[in-house]
């Protein structure tokens, strides 16, 4: 999974606008909209400012179980 999709789902889950995500890390919310949608490399700085702001570490962005989706077309391999 992205770390851009792993973002989403977590902030989705906790009921968070990406405004509201902007708020908390001092960012704006194309900022995360970027983040989200991989347009934009995260830095360490904004990472460790994303993951405080959902209450999960780094590593659990990269090791996130994406939900799955009654009629997507499975992960690429």
């Amino acid at each position: 999974m992205l770390l851009g999709s792993a973002i989403r789902e977590r902030r989705e889950a906790q009921s968070l606008s990406q405004q509201k995500l902007a708020l908390m890390i001092g960012s704006g919310k194309s900022h995360i909209w970027r983040i989200e949608s991989g347009r934009v490399s995260v830095g360490l700085d904004d990472l460790g400012r994303i993951a405080d702001a959902l209450d999960v570490q780094v590593r659990d962005l990269f090791s996130f179980e994406p939900r799955i989706v009654r009629g997507a077309a499975p992960p690429p391999k």
